[in-house]
């Protein structure tokens, strides 16, 4: 898919920082922790998800400015009264914007969930209705994801499950079943037929299967030619694991690496 990311979609999740953005127009990242939209210089447009400390707002995206500069500073240029400390000298890019617009109806998402960093098109953040809308790494994902909605299948995108110590695998689809939550994978011919990407899908699986989830594989063939089908497969899966279940305690599913530093630490 032809990368025409130009939106990138950040976690706020203090009041103080957004008091930043707000009245000194900016938000920082570290360097070693950007993502690749910020490093190749692609991004235009800077946008906010309020996580629950902001109630009224929370687990949503209203804010959004129009990125005027981009640089690279010291944490003490960001903050000169800062009590030196171990991230003193530690380079973060420092994104500057214009004054912050506010979308007139909020992108949601349904369950809460947490999340860093979702770079996206301009096109689908103006179109987004919810947060799973902003996805745009595959074809074959938006394919499936529309088929989902007409069906009104929940699904949560781009889950990260943890795989043990310092691995995690991300699901292209999660749905919550009352007996069995299942993966549903999006594979892309080229990549999924080589040796490897074969050998790390059976480890996967065996993994995910042998963790409780129920894990369904679909071709571009299968998602192009026979996408019916396919979904049927879904829906009949769903059914027999006691259908979909609404509320998900998302404490005990990791849409960010909880435990990373260069993540959860971005406002340390």
């Amino acid at each position: 898919m032809e990368n025409n990311n130009t939106v990138l979609i950040a976690l706020m999740n203090s009041k103080i920082d957004f008091e930043i953005a707000k009245t000194e127009r900016w938000y920082r990242i570290p360097v070693k922790s950007a993502p690749p939209i910020l490093k190749q210089g692609k991004l235009k447009i800077i946008a906010f998800y309020q996580t629950k400390i902001f109630v009224n707002e929370k687990y949503s995206i209203s804010y959004y400015g129009i990125v005027d500069k981009i640089s690279i500073v010291k944490r003490k240029e960001l903050f000169p009264e800062e009590v030196q400390n171990s991230k003193t000298d530690n380079d973060y890019y420092k994104i500057e914007f214009l004054p912050l617009l506010k979308l007139e109806n909020p992108i949601i998402s349904k369950r809460g969930r947490l999340l860093v960093f979702i770079p996206t098109s301009k096109e689908k953040f103006f179109k987004a209705r919810e947060l799973n809308h902003l996805f745009n790494d595959s074809k074959l994902e938006d394919i499936l994801w529309g088929k989902f909605e007409e069906k009104k299948i929940a699904a949560e995108r781009q889950l990260y499950y943890k795989a043990g110590e310092n691995n995690w695998f991300i699901l292209d689809f999660a749905v919550f079943c009352k007996t069995r939550n299942i993966n549903i994978e999006c594979d892309g011919d080229k990549y999924h037929t080589e040796k490897p990407a074969v050998q790390y899908d059976k480890n996967r699986n065996n993994f995910l299967e042998s963790k409780g989830w129920s894990v369904l594989r679909f071709t571009t063939e299968n998602l192009t030619k026979d996408l019916d089908k396919s979904v049927n497969i879904v829906c009949e899966t769903i059914n027999k694991y006691g259908g979909v279940q609404d509320e998900v305690d998302l404490e005990n599913y990791h849409f960010i690496r909880r435990d990373d530093d260069t993540q959860l630490g971005l406002f340390d």
